[in-house]
């Protein structure tokens, strides 16, 4: 066996050994839902929620499980319930890119003036909220395992991300949540594991195809990771 001083990569050719990295088990950089519902909010994205969901095992014929109730716990705090109500189907080893739905701002009012209000200044005064007039997401995993990646874009906040897992109903856990994403706050999901990612997401407002922005986007046709191809390529 090759000791620790050996070159352990003599029998690969050059470009092989250049092209190299070993992995280094660790910690992973998305960490639980159910662990970060248990963190300090200080430091989530102003405006997203995140909250606990029990599922129900019925044995023998599958699970029961609620999503939210409006009159109770988080919906009711934040005076919003979904316009529309949609299901999507990710499949398995798939990503869907950043997007990001435009934040409504009152005409006369400068972004960053609007944002410090509505977040910081009066950040428990929910009625301002412009459910309305912009998409506001509320999201279920109800099969599968998904990584949910936030990221602030909107104008004068501090950029934070958030990068967590969420289990779906058939994975009874503490990971299993109801997220709120507000409009200008960037979202992306991959599909964790070999199953199909099945979603379940109420919107503020109805469909409109100009509320979907895109960012950084390309992994959903890319054909192969570009560093893949570089070292096919050589």
């Amino acid at each position: 066996m090759n000791t620790p001083d050996q070159n352990l990569w003599l029998g690969l050719s050059d470009e092989a050994q250049q092209a190299l990295k070993t992995r280094a088990y660790g910690g992973e950089a998305a960490v639980e839902a159910g662990k970060l519902i248990a963190s300090d909010r200080a430091a989530w994205i102003p405006g997203v929620e995140i909250f606990a969901r029990t599922i129900y095992p019925q044995r023998h014929r599958g699970s029961f499980g609620e999503f939210a109730r409006r009159e109770e716990g988080v919906c009711a705090k934040i005076g919003f319930w979904p316009r529309q109500w949609a299901a999507a189907r990710m499949f398995a080893q798939t990503a869907k890119g950043f997007h990001i739905h435009p934040p409504s701002v009152p005409e006369g009012t400068k972004p960053a003036d609007w944002f410090q209000r509505l977040f910081v200044a009066e950040a428990g005064n929910y009625a301002l909220r412009r459910y309305e007039e912009e998409q506001w997401d509320m999201m279920f995993i109800v099969q599968g395992v998904a990584e949910m990646i936030l990221r602030e874009a909107r104008a004068s906040l501090p950029v934070r991300a958030m990068r967590f897992i969420i289990d779906g109903d058939n994975h009874r856990s503490s990971n299993n949540v109801g997220v709120i994403i507000p409009p200008g706050v960037a979202h992306a999901i991959r599909v964790e594991g070999s199953e199909d990612l099945i979603m379940v997401y109420g919107t503020s407002t109805s469909f409109r195809p100009e509320f979907e922005g895109r960012i950084a986007s390309e992994v959903e046709t890319a054909t192969l990771p570009e560093s893949w191809q570089k070292f096919l390529d050589q």
